[in-house]
């Protein structure tokens, strides 16, 4: 089960409602070995594309080593879907390369009025998705 706070959950939708109609991406990161999301880190989408997502190499590699010095690591990895629904496509499995990482994604259809705002997450190891339940916290 992923635990987050509300404020964390407002920020990852806001983020994603922002970008539409583009995907949005990003990660929140806590300290290595709680599985606690505490520090909010958006993204660029390199892409900048309503339909895939990609984060810049140069960002990325920025962000591995301050999650380094600062002894965290992802504990969820999240993008947006534009246009389809909250479930992630055989290229987000193909880049699930976080096993200990939640992997949230959040539909903005309902923005085009093409489907109804969700807001899931999964584990994704070795190809296979697991869906699990997402519970909203005032605080830890």
């Amino acid at each position: 089960m992923l635990t987050l706070t509300q404020a964390l959950y407002d920020r990852i939708v806001e983020h994603a409602r922002r970008d539409h109609p583009d995907e949005a991406c990003g990660v929140v990161a806590g300290p290595a070995g709680t599985d606690r999301p505490e520090r909010f880190v958006p993204m660029l989408n390199a892409a900048r594309s309503p339909t895939f997502y990609e984060f810049d190499s140069k960002d990325l590699l920025k962000l591995y080593r301050d999650l380094d010095d600062r002894d965290e690591e992802p504990v969820i990895v999240y993008h947006s879907h534009t246009a389809t629904e909250a479930y992630p496509s055989r290229t987000d499995v193909t880049y699930a390369n976080e096993p200990g990482a939640h992997y949230v994604l959040v539909s903005t259809a309902d923005a085009d009025g093409l489907g109804e705002f969700q807001f899931r997450s999964y584990r994704i190891v070795e190809g296979v998705i697991t869906e699990e339940e997402v519970q909203v916290v005032t605080d830890y």
